[in-house]
């Protein structure tokens, strides 16, 4: 259950503070990680299924680091989540920079570029995600922040408008998708969706500076017809879509520089894709 209560009635304290301290403070690397997973093991055995509230590079959130495997990286190890995309990303901000973050989860990346952007440049970012449960922590993340620039947007992305079955992880309930993708997903319920294309029309908007397209292998029901109905005019800059190769049926990545794309990062998590005219 989500609790809505002020931010600040659930701060960490005891174990829990301890452990977070120092896994966010261990450096890069296989040993930091090492020692960030035992620290971890032993905090969670400390907490009593309530969430955290703290402060993570400037951004404010309400944390449930139970079943959302999301929440626990940001909680413990914020250094080590997609530091090198992020970089790439803030890197790109400029006036009236607008960023669309399918998949959002309960809003890091939607929320850490809204600080990094500031007040002063127009920035304009998009939120999206399906799931209830998680949409409810997005908005209560994003209330936290004086950042005006990010708009919610409860749905999913798919090939199609409508309605369609999004398929749930009970063991990681940032985990869902149009497709079964693992054995562990028995749970399913019924979610409005449109198409990329119909998203950014409904929003109005003309031009996209970059996207962060994380939808649990369905990455490539999204891109087929985005790219085969939208005009070049709308084709993003930057695309930052989930490196699940096994999951897609069709070529992403061979999609993507078909459409004049060239791969500037690739890591265990994400492929960064940049237009050759950006």
């Amino acid at each position: 259950m989500n609790d809505s209560r002020p931010f600040g009635d659930f701060a960490p304290s005891g174990v829990a503070r301890w452990v977070i301290d120092r896994t966010r403070a261990l450096p890069e690397g296989w040993a930091g990680r090492r020692v960030a997973l035992i620290l971890r093991r032993l905090a969670m055995k400390t907490l009593k299924g309530l969430p955290l509230d703290l402060e993570t590079c400037g951004v404010r959130m309400r944390l449930y680091p139970y079943k959302n495997v999301c929440e626990r990286r940001i909680l413990f190890t914020p250094q080590y989540f997609d530091a090198e995309e992020l970089k790439i990303l803030a890197g790109r901000i400029r006036e009236g920079f607008t960023f669309i973050d399918v998949g959002s989860n309960v809003g890091w990346y939607a929320l850490f570029i809204a600080r990094e952007a500031g007040a002063s440049l127009a920035t304009r970012i998009l939120a999206v995600e399906p799931q209830p449960e998680i949409f409810d922590r997005l908005i209560y993340n994003i209330r936290q922040n004086p950042f005006g620039m990010i708009k919610a947007v409860d749905c999913a992305v798919a090939d199609k408008t409508g309605e369609l079955t999004l398929f749930l992880d009970p063991l990681n309930r940032g985990e869902a998708s149009l497709k079964i993708v693992n054995s562990s997903q028995t749970d399913a319920i019924r979610v409005p969706a449109v198409t990329l294309l119909d998203l950014l029309s409904r929003e109005g908007l003309t031009r996209v500076d970059a996207i962060k397209l994380d939808v649990e292998g369905a990455e490539d029901l999204v891109l087929d017809p985005f790219f085969r109905d939208a005009p070049p005019a709308l084709y993003p800059s930057l695309f930052i879509v989930a490196n699940v190769p096994d999951r897609w049926q069709t070529d992403v990545p061979a999609l993507l520089t078909g459409k004049g794309y060239r791969l500037i990062l690739e890591t265990r998590m994400n492929l960064v894709f940049e237009r050759n005219d950006a």
